[in-house]
C-alpha cells in the first residue's frame, strides 16, 4: 500500500514536463517621453486566470482546460482574446516614475503560430505609459499570479536587468543607464534563482540527487558521487551557456528536425533510471558508477542550461550570475540530501546498533502526525512556497516516516534499514525515471 501511494505521489507529479511555467521577459526602453515595455510570455496563462505563484504547471490548474482550449487558438484569436483581458492585466501592472503611477496602455499583440499544441507557446506583448516631464527614474513590477518577471532595460549604457520574483517589484531604474548591478549584487541575486530551479521546480533532478543518497546514506560515498555530479553539470553549464553547445543544437534540427533538448530530457530520466536500479542490486559503489554518474552529470547540466536559455543572463555581469546560479543549484541539492538525512537518520542509527527505539518510535510517530496534518491542512503559506499543494511533498515523507519505523521495528534483521527504506525509495524513483523516459519519447 505504500508503494503504491509513493508511486502515486511521484507518478502525479511527472506530468510537469509538458505545460511547464516559465518566466516572462520584459525589456524596456525611454525614448520620446515614453517607455516601453515589450514582454515574452504565454499569454494562455493569463487569459485563463491560472496563478503561477502557485503551479509550475499549467496541467495542475484547475483552469488546465481552459488553457488547452485557448493555447489552441488560431493567432489573431487569442490576440483578440488577450485583448478583451488586457484592462483586468492592466490593473496588476504597477508602473511608476519617480513615485508617479502611470497608466499602461496596449500597443499590440504578436502570437506565435499554433505548433505543438503539448509545447508552451510564446507571445509578445507591448504596452506603453506617458512619463512626467523630466522623469528620471521608474520602477515596474506586477502581480504575484502573472510569474516570475524577468526585467531589461535597453538602449543605455550600464542598463538594468533584474530577476523578479512574483509580485516583486524591481528597484529605481534610472531612466538614462547606470542602474547595472555590480558583479557581487549579480552573483547574490542569481543564487535564488538556481536554487528555485531545484527547489522547487527541479524534481527530475531532485530525484537523482536522491537516487545518489540511496545507495549509501555514508560521508565519503555520498560526498563522491555528489562531488563528481557537481563537476559535470558545472563543465556543461557553463559550456553552454557561453554559447559552446549551438553547435549540437544545428546538429540535432538539421538532421533530425529536433531540439538537442529533447535528447536530453529523456537521457536525463534514464539517469535516474539508472541509479536508483543500482541501488536496489548494488550495496555499495561499483567500479563504475563514479564514471556513469559524470557521464550523468554532463546531461544534467546541458537541462540546467536550457533553463537559462529561457531568460538569459546579463551579458555585463554573464560570470557572476553564471556562478550564483550554479551556487544556487548546489545549495538546492545540498538541502535535499540535508531534509532526506535528516528524515532516517534515526532510522540509520538505529540500523547501526545505537540504543534508541523508544526514542526512534516516538519521534517518527511525530514526524508522521505532522507530515498528515500538513498534507489534510495545506498551509497558504506552505503551498507558495512550495509552488504546489503540499500534500504532494509531506505524502512521500510520510511514507519515508512509515518505512523507518518498519526498519526499526525489523531492526535485529540484516540490512534492514537497506531493505525496508533504501531498496523501496530506489523503487519508487526507478519507476518514476522509467515513466518519464517513456512521456519524454513517446507521450
Amino acid at each position: 500500500m505504500l508503494s503504491s501511494a509513493a508511486l502515486l505521489w511521484f507518478t502525479t507529479l511527472s506530468v510537469a514536463q509538458a505545460h511547464e511555467v516559465l518566466p516572462s521577459i520584459a525589456d524596456m526602453r525611454a525614448a520620446d517621453g515614453d517607455v516601453t515595455f515589450e514582454i515574452r510570455t504565454s499569454l494562455e496563462s493569463f487569459i485563463a486566470g491560472i496563478n503561477l505563484t502557485e503551479t509550475t504547471d499549467t496541467n495542475e490548474s484547475d483552469q488546465a482546460a481552459r488553457y488547452d482550449a485557448l493555447r489552441a487558438l488560431a493567432p489573431d484569436a487569442l490576440a483578440t482574446e488577450f485583448e478583451v483581458f488586457w484592462p483586468q492585466m492592466a490593473q496588476g501592472i504597477t508602473l511608476t516614475a519617480d513615485g508617479v503611477a502611470l497608466a499602461p496602455q496596449l500597443l499590440r499583440v504578436d502570437v506565435d503560430p499554433i505548433g505543438d499544441v503539448e509545447v508552451l507557446r510564446t507571445s509578445t506583448i507591448a504596452f506603453t505609459a506617458a512619463l512626467p516631464e523630466g522623469a528620471e527614474t521608474i520602477q515596474m513590477g506586477w502581480a504575484p499570479e502573472f510569474g516570475v518577471l524577468v526585467l531589461r532595460q535597453m538602449d543605455v549604457p550600464a542598463r538594468y536587468d533584474g530577476y523578479l520574483e512574483a509580485g516583486a517589484l524591481s528597484d529605481e531604474i534610472a531612466l538614462a543607464g547606470g542602474g547595472q548591478a555590480s558583479n557581487w549584487e549579480t552573483f547574490v541575486d542569481y543564487i535564488p534563482v538556481g536554487f528555485d530551479h531545484i527547489v522547487p521546480k527541479g524534481l527530475d533532478h531532485i530525484l537523482f540527487v536522491l537516487g545518489l543518497f540511496f545507495l549509501a546514506a555514508r560521508f565519503r560515498p555520498l560526498l563522491l558521487q555528489v562531488s563528481l555530479f557537481t563537476v559535470a553539470h558545472t563543465i556543461t553549464l557553463a559550456l553552454a551557456a557561453l554559447g559552446y553547445t549551438k553547435f549540437m543544437d544545428d546538429f540535432f534540427l538539421g538532421t533530425f528536425g529536433i531540439e538537442f533538448i529533447a535528447v536530453v530530457e529523456p537521457l536525463i530520466a534514464l539517469s535516474i533510471v539508472y541509479v536508483a536500479v543500482e541501488n536496489i542490486f548494488m550495496k555499495g559503489i561499483s567500479p563504475w558508477r563514479p564514471f556513469v554518474i559524470f557521464i550523468f552529470g554532463l546531461l544534467h547540466g546541458l537541462g540546467f542550461a536550457s533553463v537559462l536559455a529561457e531568460f538569459g543572463l546579463p551579458e555585463s555581469s554573464f560570470v557572476a550570475a553564471l556562478i550564483g546560479f550554479n551556487v544556487g543549484v548546489e545549495v538546492g541539492q545540498l538541502a535535499v540530501i540535508a531534509v532526506m538525512f535528516l528524515c532516517v537518520w534515526q532510522a540509520l542509527r538505529i540500523d547501526r546498533g545505537a540504543n534508541e527505539v523508544g526514542q526512534g518510535f516516538a519521534v517518527y510517530s511525530v514526524l508522521l502526525i505532522i507530515a498528515i496534518a500538513l498534507s489534510a491542512l495545506n498551509p497558504a503559506g506552505l503551498a507558495a512556497a512550495l509552488e504546489n499543494p503540499v500534500w504532494l511533498f509531506a505524502v512521500p515523507l510520510a511514507g519515508i516516516f512509515i518505512l523507518s519505523i518498519a526498519a526499526i521495528q525489523f531492526r535485529d534483521q540484516q540490512d534492514a534499514y537497506r531493505r525496508l527504506v533504501a531498496v523501496p525509495a530506489s523503487l519508487a524513483i526507478a519507476v518514476v525515471g522509467a515513466y518519464w523516459f517513456i512521456e519524454r519519447t513517446l507521450l
